[in-house]
């Protein structure tokens, strides 16, 4: 039996089977991390101690014959912005990179009370601030796919960890692709909830009005038990809404949707001039395999669509700009100056704490929002915004789930568009939109290149119909 192949289904039979203990799951992740990440650097941290010790809990609960939840002893590894009491939270930044966690972020909370075991937390690109993991302080990240190519970002460790089975799951966070782009690259499965289905509260805040937690996980089954078992209400986060789900009850009966019901559209604008023709050619083929199921499949135009990254890389650099304003060097973040003068303080700990990427984004933001460029930019970007989700709105009347390519490209080489920023950004540009417009999607791995690279398919849903696109992706494992 090969530990690190199995799903959360097959490691929550075997713990209740006695196949395995829950510590001898733990020690042989940690064992291999130790051993194999060596080449893929996708941890940041290793949390060995506590994670031996959530596991003999769990051994203790069997032992006990006591009740034992569905993620109960099963392994996973967290972003590395995403707080865990006790373990650093660097956010891959030198300006965070002694900064112990003093709480739990709330989903770290809910899969804590149901028996996780945490193995660490996974590398990023910093404060969550690219699409290669190459922006990261510390190291770049390698895809298990190719170590010669980039794994994604920003969550490019958390889907690199999942890919190389160094965990079972993990958690990412997902601003303007951030989970799905590099759950594409990788080959995994990457779900970013519909905006407040998730509490976001202990996650670092990069953009407020765009960030979402999710699960990269390998296979749609799982991303669904890890998504319902962090969703629902916070009162700690007043953006978070109370989610329907069926119960994490393993002997729950699955309900497939009937496939001969649902209605497919496929936007003309996302299968632009420039998309890489393998890319083009393996999504087609998975929406033509769908529709020999009797899926219907229509296209739809979303008119708004070649304005959605302008008007991202206005909103999302903005309210970085505000978010970041706090690491000064006297309330949070890195403090080494010796000076009295308070700008000098200012410039040496931001001068020093914050990367290329971090800095540029400040200044973008602060541009556009200062005064006589806010109503020429940021007021206009929202105005963009709004005729986006609208044309999502018109969309979803006559259709149940939008498909389009996660990326227009597989994963490219490490250093091959790190001195181009505009070229990095348009990894982004198939999946802002739904971040803009708050909606859940999906990226499900359909097919590889000729070359072996991954290719995911992007499933968007309608707002807070997350388990309909789950349901949905696993259809498509289940036929396919």
């Amino acid at each position: 039996m090969k530990l690190d192949r199995l799903t959360i289904n097959q490691i929550h039979n075997g713990l209740k089977k006695k196949e395995f203990s829950a510590v001898e799951l733990a020690k042989f992740f940690l064992k291999k991390i130790k051993k194999q990440d060596k080449k893929i650097f996708s941890y940041l941290e290793i949390s060995e101690k506590s994670a031996l010790f959530q596991a003999k809990e769990i051994d203790k609960r069997i032992a006990k014959k006591q009740n034992l939840p569905i993620l109960a002893g099963v392994p996973l590894a967290i972003k590395d912005i995403i707080l865990v009491k006790g373990l650093k939270n660097t956010c891959a930044s030198k300006m965070l990179k002694n900064y112990l966690a003093p709480y739990d972020a709330t989903c770290v909370r809910k899969l804590k009370e149901l028996g996780a075991v945490i193995l660490g937390k996974t590398n990023l690109d910093e404060f969550a601030m690219g699409s290669s993991t190459e922006n990261s302080a510390f190291f770049t990240t390698k895809n298990p796919c190719d170590f010669k190519r980039v794994p994604g970002g920003s969550s490019g460790g958390s889907a690199a960890a999942v890919a190389a089975d160094l965990c079972c799951y993990s958690l990412g966070s997902d601003t303007g692709g951030s989970i799905r782009q590099p759950a594409s690259f990788c080959g995994v499965v990457g779900l970013k909830p519909s905006y407040g289905a998730v509490s976001r509260y202990g996650l670092v805040a990069f953009a407020s009005s765009l960030d979402q937690i999710g699960p990269i996980t390998k296979t749609a089954e799982d991303a669904q038990i890890v998504f319902n078992a962090i969703c629902g209400k916070d009162p700690k986060d007043s953006t978070s809404i109370e989610v329907q789900r069926p119960t994490l009850d393993q002997d729950n009966v699955e309900r497939w949707t009937p496939i001969s019901s649902l209605k497919i559209g496929v936007p003309k604008e996302y299968f632009i001039k420039g998309m890489d023709l393998e890319v083009e050619q393996i999504i087609k083929q998975a929406i033509s395999y769908l529709e020999k199921q009797g899926v219907i499949v229509e296209e739809i135009s979303l008119p708004h669509t070649e304005y959605a990254l302008a008007a991202y890389y206005i909103i999302m650099p903005s309210e970085a700009s505000a978010n970041l304003a706090r690491y000064d060097g006297i309330e949070y973040g890195l403090s080494e100056s010796q000076n009295k003068n308070l700008l000098e303080v200012y410039l040496e700990s931001r001068g020093q704490g914050f990367g290329s990427e971090v800095k540029r984004r400040i200044m973008f933001g602060t541009y556009a929002l200062s005064a006589g460029y806010y109503d020429a930019y940021y007021l206009k970007a929202q105005k963009v915004r709004t005729l986006i989700k609208k044309d999502f709105e018109n969309a979803f009347k006559k259709v149940d789930v939008v498909f389009t390519p996660t990326s227009p490209f597989p994963a490219f080489k490490i250093g091959e568009k790190i001195a181009d920023p505009l070229s990095m950004y348009l990894s982004d540009i198939f999946t802002v939109s739904a971040n803009l417009t708050g909606l859940p999607a999906l990226s499900l791995p359909v097919g590889l290149t000729g070359t072996g690279l991954p290719v995911g398919l992007q499933i968007i849903g309608k707002p807070f119909e997350d388990n309909k696109i789950l349901e949905l992706a696993k259809l498509y494992d289940r036929y396919k």
